[in-house]
């Protein structure tokens, strides 16, 4: 007699299938996300082209934007995005993107009000489209996006020395190289003038959560002073993370002076400590970031040079340490009194004539 199939599939055969189908549709839901962002772009694209055209060819003035917002929003009421402002962006992001393939292949990639920021506050177009790719690469907010054009991270990126193209074998050294800046700006710190190392370290793991925007995505937190005991001595490093896209451990070692050569052999030591003691078979090569006040290329490079293990040198700008071309465009403290002083003055006298 025929076994009389059963009405419903194993547990573990229907656990696959619901699993399999859930991964379909997520997967059918981000490239539909993503394919109506395009077109949003896109559309914001024609519409700021339009504009432009007509201001620039037929000589129409500014107000067309009022009256085209107050029409739009009439006739789309369900439709955000027409609002005057937003009008207005579209416009700049035509004028700052003239070729419709870039806004398809390069701004279409990430979101409008990214896009918004980055017209806003990059006016290169290299920089512009540097930061697409990296905003694409990384998945930044565009919180994260805004202070990592803040902190200048497309001057800073690259700056430092390391041996990673050597060391480590690709994709892993570019990957490597672009988490490396120089310098890493901690304006959220306020040390003293005498302040050591252990100063900083302390400092830097009170604010975590901000060294950890400053160092970059990816890094997750192990430790500081991490401890290690080799050949039945004590060693302590600085700071110790984990990088989730590189799949390695990264030590960081923090000094308040200059780069001095014998600081790579201190690296290369606890490099090598790390990827015999902690080192897992399926993670890569540990990394080592020597952070210094200021370095000199050429003997860090040199320094470098025969060293095996990835290891970089870059440097730290601590809040309150300002470049000399801020520092001229600053007032100085008496012209801040003055200042002070005749808004003191003026407030006095308006309540007077108020009294």
């Amino acid at each position: 007699m025929p076994k009389t199939p059963p009405l419903f599939p194993s547990d573990e055969n229907y656990s696959s299938l619901l699993n399999e189908l859930k991964q379909r549709i997520r997967s059918a839901q981000i490239k539909a996300a993503i394919a109506i962002n395009q077109e949003l772009i896109l559309l914001y694209w024609q519409i700021g082209r339009e504009i432009l055209f007509r201001q620039q060819q037929e000589g129409w003035g500014s107000k067309i934007i009022s009256r085209l917002a107050k029409d739009l929003k009439r006739e789309f009421p369900d439709m955000k995005g027409f609002s005057q402002r937003n009008l207005k962006y579209m416009r700049a992001f035509a004028e700052a993107w003239p070729d419709e393939p870039i806004v398809q292949q390069a701004a279409a990639q990430i979101p409008w009000f990214h896009n918004c920021v980055l017209i806003e506050r990059v006016k290169d177009r290299e920089e512009r489209l540097w930061y697409i790719q990296k905003t694409v690469e990384n998945g930044w907010s565009r919180n994260v996006l805004s202070m990592q054009i803040e902190s200048s991270l497309y001057q800073r990126q690259g700056g430092a020395i390391t041996n990673f193209a050597r060391t480590l074998p690709n994709p892993q050294s570019d990957l490597a190289q672009n988490i490396i800046k120089d310098p890493y700006h901690f304006d959220f710190l306020n040390l003293a003038e005498n302040a050591q190392e252990r100063d900083l370290e302390k400092a830097l793991v009170a604010h975590i959560r901000d060294f950890l925007l400053e160092l970059g995505t990816g890094f997750s937190f192990v430790g500081s002073q991490y401890h290690l005991d080799v050949g039945g001595e004590d060693f302590y490093i600085d700071l110790l993370f984990y990088h989730l896209q590189l799949r390695c451990f990264v030590v960081i070692d923090l000094k308040m002076g200059d780069f001095r050569p014998e600081f790579s052999g201190k690296m290369n030591f606890y490099v090598s400590a790390i990827d015999n003691l902690m080192r897992h078979s399926s993670d890569n090569p540990t990394i080592g970031i020597i952070l210094c006040k200021t370095k000199n290329k050429t003997i860090a490079e040199y320094s470098l040079q025969d060293v095996n293990k990835p290891i970089g040198v870059s440097t730290h700008r601590i809040g309150g340490d300002l470049p000399d071309t801020l520092k001229d465009s600053l007032p100085s403290v008496e012209q801040l009194e003055t200042e002070i002083n005749t808004v003191v003055a003026n407030a006095e006298e308006l309540d007077a004539e108020v009294d």
